[in-house]
């Protein structure tokens, strides 16, 4: 409203300033003429005067009536300069000295006999008067109706613009409160419009964001309670001589302490991968030599579950500046998660071509697929399609995560396609050396 209210004003005062100085302009025009003329019919009455009584004796009084009625200072002085009439009759007498050019008094016969001045009025206030007599009310009125209509203009821009924003305050502070599920929803258009709409994006994000926190902590404890717990039970079990220490014993414990620090090795590169502290050796490595050792890797788990497991590489791949070992953490993550839900008497397929300066890798499975539900969720933490947390099927539910996180640190991308029934496709980009 200030803000409306001072334009109004500033604009206002500008006009009016503006159509002051032209009246003056054309004010002092038109004085300027009228001096001239005044100048010159002084000028002949004078030398009417000066001719007819030989002297300027008894002319005070003639001026000062015409001093009233052109309503103006006129001052007459002889050859030497000396006031012989004044219409204010302040000067008489006494020795004039100014800067302006007065009108000279010529007889008839070509002879001076004295000057004529006539004072220009006070232009600057007569405009300025003359203007606000026929415009200032106009102008008055004016800005008192502008600014009313502002005052209008701002009350219903204000509900409009603060009705949004007051909702973005209200679900604000919802959430700050822990009310993840409240949303502005937001019909505005325009900034305030897209502003609520991108609210209600980020606290989506904040409640999935809140919903894998805490699937991360369930998911955790149960990752870390199973093997602790068989491990716990087995020592217990030999410590009441329950269970002898053989050598099948001693084995279990130590698959089950290999499963845990598994799982503390995967926690561990997603936590440096997502920190952007993942130190790679990047070097040419050949992609080729790398692909084959994975599926050879892989061969024993394919092979035990009936699974076909073969590679594709068109011939000529280039070098690939890589970290040969994150790399082949990809693939393997890649190759079990394929292995592990491709059933019996099926096929996973490792390809790689070159495509301008990268080369693209897939691992094709025909196993079960992924549900379009679920296919946006699987790069996250501890995500699994499988709810029934079986370790044989299920993993830890980060191999995915961690493949995409090497994937990115080598400046590359990683997509998963999928249809259920018919398999899945996992591909990635890595860079070619120049």
């Amino acid at each position: 409203m200030m803000a409306f209210a001072v334009v109004i004003l500033v604009t206002t005062g500008a006009v009016f300033l503006f159509i002051n100085q032209a009246a003056l302009r054309q004010i002092r025009a038109a004085e300027t003429r009228d001096e001239q003329q005044l100048t010159s019919r002084m000028e002949g009455q004078l030398s009417i005067y000066y001719a007819m009584q030989g002297t300027w004796d008894g002319i005070q009084p003639f001026v000062q009536q015409w001093g009233s009625l052109a309503a103006r200072r006129i001052i007459v002085t002889d050859v030497t300069g000396t006031v012989v009439a004044d219409s204010q009759d302040s000067l008489l007498g006494k020795p004039y000295r100014t800067d302006s050019a007065g009108g000279p008094i010529m007889l008839p016969r070509g002879t001076g006999v004295g000057t004529v001045y006539v004072s220009s009025p006070s232009t600057g206030l007569t405009s300025l008067v003359l203007v606000y007599n026929s415009l200032g009310r106009y102008f008055l009125w004016g800005g008192l109706l502008a600014v009313a209509a502002a005052l209008l203009v701002t009350f219903f821009l204000s509900r409009r613009i603060l009705a949004p924003v007051r909702a973005l305050t209200a679900t604000a502070r919802q959430l700050g409160l822990g009310d993840l599920s409240k949303r502005v929803n937001s019909r505005h258009r325009g900034e305030l419009g897209e502003l609520a709409r991108t609210f209600d994006s980020m606290a989506d994000d904040l409640e999935r964001a809140e919903k894998l926190r805490r699937s991360l902590v369930a998911d955790v404890a149960h990752e870390l309670r199973t093997p602790l717990s068989n491990i716990r039970g087995y020592l217990e079990a030999i410590r009441d001589d329950v269970v002898k220490p053989e050598p099948a014993t001693i084995q279990s414990i130590y698959e089950e302490a290999l499963l845990l620090s598994r799982l503390v090795d995967d926690l561990q590169d997603l936590a440096l991968a997502e920190a952007g502290k993942l130190n790679l050796v990047v070097q040419p490595e050949d992609v080729t030599a790398i692909i084959s050792q994975a599926v050879l890797a892989a061969q024993a788990q394919a092979a035990a579950k009936g699974l076909t497991l073969s590679m594709e590489t068109s011939g000529g791949l280039p070098l690939c500046n890589i970290d040969a070992h994150r790399i082949s953490q990809v693939l393997h993550n890649l190759l079990a998660n394929a292995v592990a839900h491709t059933p019996a008497g099926g096929s996973v397929t490792v390809t790689a071509v070159p495509e301008d300066s990268r080369v693209i890798v897939s691992v094709v499975d025909t196993g079960e697929g992924i549900t379009p539900e679920e296919l946006p969720n699987i790069f996250e933490r501890f995500y699994r399609s499988d709810k029934s947390r079986a370790r044989a099927t299920g993993g830890h539910g980060l191999g995915l995560t961690i493949a995409k996180r090497l994937v990115e640190a080598h400046g590359g991308t990683i997509t998963a396609k999928s249809e259920p029934g018919k398999g899945s496709t996992f591909t990635f980009t890595i860079p070619a050396a120049q």
